[in-house]
């Protein structure tokens, strides 16, 4: 068995796509996954599968999603290892220090092309900053998230792939949940 970390993408926020973690976990566990564990509210989980590509997991899990609790929810499935280096990766290292909440990684569907993300750099509407390595984008919001104009719809138009973002925090969390 090897260790997961999957993300749910827009579910409990603003009233939609309700699943409880509680749900979530039985979700897993009934498709054969072991020691499913949540972190928040927001569809972040870590579990134990046997070992296949992340890939092939996210459309299990998708397919699944749809049969079992009747949501088309994206799953974006990372190893621990994948985690790591999502971490290792993190172009802005100072924010992350200093104002972990504001600072967001991304993971992707898929790694856009060069020519997308000049497009996403090119569009950003204020202070906001953004660097995309491979398949994950780390986004800076010096002013908070909540009132950006950068949001996941203009983000996703302009790299041309869906993607969820999680805040420095919660992704450090979710490290140290995987290496549990």
């Amino acid at each position: 068995m090897a260790a997961y970390i999957g993300l749910l993408r827009g579910v409990n926020v603003a009233g939609h796509n309700l699943v409880s973690m509680g749900d979530l976990r039985g979700f897993l566990s009934r498709l054969g996954f072991e020691e499913p564990r949540t972190l928040l509210q927001s569809g972040n989980v870590v579990f134990n599968a046997k070992s296949t590509s992340a890939a092939a997991l996210e459309k299990l899990l998708e397919s699944e999603a749809k049969k079992k609790l009747g949501m088309e929810i994206s799953f974006f499935v990372r190893t621990p290892d994948e985690w790591k280096l999502l971490i290792a990766g993190n172009p802005f290292p100072r924010e992350a220090k200093n104002d972990p909440a504001r600072l967001v990684a991304v993971p992707l569907k898929n790694a856009p092309p060069p020519a997308a993300v000049h497009s996403l750099v090119e569009a950003i509407p204020g202070r906001e900053t953004a660097r995309v390595k491979g398949n994950i984008a780390y986004i800076y919001y010096p002013d908070g998230q909540g009132t950006s104009k950068l949001t996941n719809a203009l983000i996703e138009s302009k790299l041309g792939t869906r993607g969820t973002a999680r805040n420095w925090n919660t992704v450090l969390k979710l490290a140290a949940l995987a290496a549990t």
